[in-house]
C-alpha cells in the first residue's frame, strides 16, 4: 500500500545507523580522554538514535519492506573534543534537513504515519542539535578549562574510589 514510504524510512536507517557509530567513537575517545560529561553525552544520544532506527525498522516491517543495516556513511576519526561537537551538530542538521524532506515524501505519497514518524524524529535531532550547540557554546566561552573541570571530575571519582577500596582492605 505505502512501497514508496519504504526507501526514504531505510534511507533515514542508514543516516541513523550513521550516528550511532560516530557517536560511539566520539563516546569512546571522550571517556578514554576523561571527560565524562561529553562521553555520556554521546552515549545517550547514540542510544537515542538506536531507538531511532528500532521505530524505523518497526514501520518498514509494517510495511511489508525489508530493513537495509547499512550505515550510510563511515565514522570519522575525531578525537579532538571541538571537532567532534562540530561534527555531531552538522551532523544533526543534516538529519533535520533530511528528515523535513522525507516527511513531505511520505506526505504526498499519502502515509500520513510515516510523515508523522519523520517529524517526530525531526523533533529529537533539533533537541540533540541543540545539546551539541550548548557544548560548543561551553567550549568556545570556557575554552580548555571546560575540559579540564570534567577531568578533575573524574579524579575525584577515582580517588574517592580508591579510598574506598584501601579502607576495605
Amino acid at each position: 500500500m505505502y512501497e514508496k514510504s519504504i526507501k526514504p524510512l531505510n534511507q533515514a536507517v542508514a543516516e541513523e545507523l550513521s550516528g550511532v557509530h560516530q557517536y560511539m567513537y566520539f563516546h569512546f575517545h571522550c571517556n578514554d580522554q576523561g571527560f565524562d560529561l561529553l562521553a555520556n553525552l554521546f552515549r545517550k544520544i547514540a542510544i537515542e538514535e538506536m531507538i531511532h532506527i528500532e521505530r524505523l525498522a518497526e514501520r518498514i516491517l509494517f510495511l511489508k519492506g525489508d530493513v537495509e543495516m547499512r550505515p550510510s556513511t563511515k565514522s570519522e576519526k575525531i578525537s579532538n573534543v571541538k571537532d567532534m561537537l562540530l561534527a555531531a551538530r552538522s551532523m544533526e542538521e543534516d538529519s533535520i534537513k533530511l528528515y523535513n524532506e522525507l516527511a513531505m515524501e511520505c506526505g504526498s505519497s499519502a502515509d500520513s504515519v510515516s510523515r508523522k514518524l519523520f517529524e517526530e524524529l525531526v523533533i529529537d535531532e533539533e533537541r540533540h542539535y541543540g545539546e551539541f550547540d550548548t557544548e560548543l557554546q561551553n567550549l568556545n566561552r570556557f575554552g580548555e578549562q571546560y575540559l579540564a573541570l570534567q577531568s578533575i571530575e573524574r579524579s575525584k571519582i577515582v580517588s574517592t574510589q580508591t579510598e574506598v577500596n584501601l579502607t576495605n582492605l
